[in-house]
């Protein structure tokens, strides 16, 4: 356990998930060292105690909170480490309350930070099912990509894509698919919308699928026309950026240093401004995890971390460029990159 943590308490869906690897709208999770127990409502109460082998699984109503806290004094609980980065002020407020009313002595301890970076080292299962979803993305692109038409709307290629990852078994997107066309894509986070088409926009596509609970996240920027000499020449630069950062990024970096290959490029070719995010961020059960690839983070990279490598430049009123991939640090040498799909204007 970590900082005289006695049992972890977990509500958030994703931590959830990741320790017992069931799927569910309500519940918490207690971990000690000796102890797994799962608390879920009467939904969930039959595919709980059929999925999770080992686990102590209770069910709870109303007052679940108060069931909570008598299964941690029962444990000998007296320092709970909780998800201070996504508990509600309400939700611990209750907890508090619940220690309080049950006569217990247990003290709330800060532990996001600990559970984040136990999630941020991925198992060889968990790098082969974002491969997976990487694949399916990847195929949905490439067929989408090929059939992109002058007078399709951004929703529309969005739409398709969304079918497609579906129709080879994803769960769904891993978020909300960008697609930017022409002027828009130097919104790095444009809201896909009613934009059409026209012939030599530049088209970013921004996606993603989840597969068995876990994300994959890629971005190509190309064009079915001919596109201006600036976008050209930016789509160039973040090209050459992506693949120095690709072949230079190890473990044992900071993100920051990662980073930095990229945002120093940029500069020397007179674009510093115009990349505005970081370089990329961990990914996993979430398509944002820890770790940070950012220009202010000192994150270490350390093998097995499955990180995004995300350059872009944009410029406002003619467009923007972004390549990802989606990479995992390796004990020793290159990273392995899981995204193999052309990165051609």
């Amino acid at each position: 356990m970590f900082n005289n943590v006695d049992a972890y308490l977990l509500f958030n869906p994703s931590n959830r998930f990741y320790f017992t690897k069931f799927d569910a709208s309500n519940g918490c999770v207690i971990l000690t060292k000796s102890a797994k127990i799962f608390l879920t409502d009467f939904r969930y109460i039959d595919a709980a105690n059929k999925a999770l082998v080992g686990w102590n699984v209770i069910q709870i109503g109303g007052n679940y909170l108060g069931v909570v806290i008598e299964e941690l004094k029962k444990l000998g609980v007296k320092n709970i480490g909780i998800e201070e980065n996504t508990l509600s002020v309400d939700m611990f407020n209750r907890i508090e309350a619940a220690i309080k009313d049950g006569g217990a002595k247990m003290k709330l301890v800060p532990s996001f930070a600990h559970i984040a970076s136990v999630r941020a080292i991925k198992t060889e299962d968990e790098i082969g099912k974002m491969a997976a979803a990487q694949i399916i993305a990847q195929k949905a692109y490439g067929k989408v990509s090929s059939n992109i038409k002058v007078g399709m709307t951004e929703r529309e290629v969005a739409a398709e894509l969304l079918y497609e990852m579906q129709m080879q078994g994803a769960s769904g997107a891993s978020f909300d698919i960008i697609v930017a066309f022409g002027e828009n894509s130097a919104l790095p986070h444009h809201k896909t919308g009613e934009r059409r088409l026209e012939k030599n926009d530049i088209i970013l596509i921004d996606m993603g699928a989840k597969l068995n609970g876990y994300c994959s996240d890629m971005t190509r920027t190309f064009s079915i026309g001919d596109v201006s000499s600036k976008l050209k020449e930016i789509h160039a630069l973040v090209l050459e950026a992506q693949n120095m950062c690709l072949k230079n990024i190890r473990a044992g970096m900071t993100g920051h240093e990662a980073d930095i290959i990229a945002r120093e490029y940029f500069k020397a070719n007179g674009y510093e401004k115009e990349f505005g995010h970081s370089l990329g961020h961990g990914i996993g059960i979430d398509v944002h995890e820890s770790t940070r690839v950012a220009a202010t983070s000192q994150d270490i990279l350390k093998p097995n971390m499955v990180i995004t490598v995300e350059p872009g430049l944009y410029i406002d009123g003619v467009g923007g460029v972004r390549i990802e991939d989606m990479i995992v640090i390796q004990e020793e040498g290159v990273a392995l990159n899981l995204t193999n799909m052309d990165k051609g204007l």
